[in-house]
């Protein structure tokens, strides 16, 4: 990997515990020193967190992390570099530790402001390269976007320093195809610093984003000779393998795990509860769930209507034996119709109809987050990126809850998750992957009554979501005129539902939340 014994530090920290990243830090370090590793790096803003957002903007939070870096520098060994990401002022920095002191700071040049990235809002730019000497070797330091751009300002000042190494802090968020896209970039950049560059990128969820790790070492002919695992911490020293990466579908699913189990854990909760209603949705979410956090730590609930059938009631109880949960059923259809009986008095209509649909859905809402209040459980939420999209769920309902786990997932990709799923030993019982998806809210309801099919529905929206198509390159490109014009009025005029539901895992290079940004009162259609 270079001339010195390097140790990479892929670690997990938790935003906003300052003194617990410290300790994590300090023991990691201390380590890969004992290991024989003579530089040590770890991830950008390892030490408050990634994103921190707003709290860059306490002048309170800054000074905190001032004294963990004070600390960093009493503590860390003294006989070896290390490189820790933090927040220096309003700067993204990376703070060079050794002898007991700081020896050196860099500040991030390069500020990414799109997608799920909001640097500019709190960070002021850096303007210079920086290097430092380590056992007689020239050492660059980047932040993550920095190496980005081969031919950009930071890559084109650090170039001209003529380092032997460069080492690049990293916090970059995982979705699909993510791993090669960064794979391609650092090799670039590395042949145009003409040195070895080691990538160490930070692990873990935080809220809707997931941090993959798969840190990597290049050569300064732009060669990979040594990859960390993807989506657990690890140290990667000159001794690793490259790791292989995982095939498509797994790697979706382990996103999906990691950022489920972290959002649990890291706040604070020791049981989950999900809605099973013999469909596919709910059956991948509680799957996700058991695999996650073990069985013991997930509660699932069936609350049949009167159009719920024998073949998903069944569906429901055999996924929850399967996986070995606590099982609760409660009909709702004796509180439904006390709720009808009332409002038919003042309805003007009593014509079955949405309402009775949605109002089934909330009786649900109602109670299953009666059961996380009393007894402490998130609630983990079932609704698909196709439904969100469109509008296909209903608000206070279906999608009460703390964390939308498969948000961001189309319903097509469901269906391939839960068929790899049980590859890997029978979890869904496989009529439910069988059975035409529906609400059960009517008799003989199914979704296409609603919407296109999922094969025709789910490229459409990722046409109009994810590339930000018109409906003219839509039609250009061979899209179905009907089918389009219908999906883009589901999606406008859903933004309202979406921006009061819970947050969800970022697997797609364009989740909804952080990465789109669309006004509720909207009136154009293209």
């Amino acid at each position: 990997m270079s001339s010195i014994q390097t140790a990479l530090i892929q670690m997990n920290p938790t935003v906003g515990a300052l003194e617990q990243n410290a300790s994590r830090i300090l023991a990691e370090a201390a380590k890969a020193a004992e290991a024989g590793a003579q530089l040590i790096v770890f991830p950008e803003l390892v030490l408050c967190g990634y994103p921190p957002e707003d709290l860059i903007l306490r002048p309170h939070f800054i000074a905190d992390c001032a004294k963990q870096l004070t600390r960093l520098a009493a503590e860390l060994p003294a006989d070896i570099f290390c490189v820790v990401g933090a927040p220096v002022g309003r700067f993204n920095s990376a703070v060079v530790f050794h002898d007991g002191q700081i020896v050196g700071t860099y500040r991030k040049m390069l500020l990414p402001n799109y997608g799920v990235f909001d640097e500019k809002r709190v960070f002021d730019a850096g303007s210079e390269a920086f290097t430092f000497d380590a056992f007689g070797t020239k050492v660059g330091v980047h932040i993550c976007e920095d190496s980005w751009l081969a031919d950009g300002a930071a890559c084109t000042a650090l170039a001209a320093e003529q380092p032997g190494l460069v080492v690049n802090l990293s916090a970059s968020p995982y979705h699909r195809g993510k791993r090669f896209e960064r794979e391609a970039v650092f090799s670039a950049a590395a042949k145009k610093l003409n040195a070895p560059l080691l990538f160490c990128n930070q692990v873990g969820g935080q809220d809707e984003l997931v941090f993959d790790g798969g840190s990597a070492a290049f050569d300064a002919d732009g060669k990979i000779t040594a990859r960390a695992p993807l989506f657990q911490e690890h140290t990667l020293t000159e001794s690793s393998n490259v790791w292989k990466n995982l095939e498509p579908l797994e790697e979706v699913y382990e996103a999906l795990k990691l950022g489920l189990r972290d959002y649990v854990e890291k706040n604070g909760f020791k049981k989950t509860v999900v809605a099973v209603s013999g469909g596919i949705d709910s059956a991948l979410v509680l799957t996700l769930a058991v695999d996650a956090l073990g069985a013991d730590r997930v509660a699932a609930v069936t609350m049949p209507s009167q159009y719920s059938s024998n073949e998903t009631l069944s569906d429901a109880g055999e996924i929850a034996a399967n996986l070995g949960v606590e099982f609760h059923t409660i009909p709702i259809f004796p509180i439904f119709g006390k709720f009808t009986d009332e409002l038919s008095k003042v309805w003007k209509s009593n014509e079955p109809g949405l309402a009775e649909e949605n109002l089934q859905a909330r009786i649900r809402g109602t109670l299953i987050m009666a059961m996380s209040n009393k007894n402490g459980w998130l609630v983990l939420t079932t609704g698909n990126k196709s439904e969100f999209a469109t509008g296909y769920c209903t608000l206070y309902g279906d999608m009460a809850g703390g964390l939308a786990v498969i948000k961001d997932v189309p319903k097509t990709l469901v269906f391939d998750l839960c068929r790899w799923r049980n590859e890997q030993g029978i979890a869904i019982p496989p009529s439910t992957i069988g059975r035409p998806p529906s609400a059960e809210l009517r008799p003989d309801q199914q979704d296409t009554d609603s919407l296109p099919p999922y094969e025709v529905l789910d490229p459409i929206l990722e046409a109009y979501v994810e590339k930000d198509m018109g409906i003219g390159a839509m039609l250009a490109a061979g899209f179905d005129e009907a089918a389009v014009r219908r999906a883009v009025r589901l999606v406008d005029l859903s933004e309202y539902k979406r921006r009061q539901g819970p947050p969800g895992i970022k697997i797609t290079p364009k989740a909804f939340g952080r990465d789109r940004r669309m006004p509720i009162t909207n009136r154009y259609r293209g």
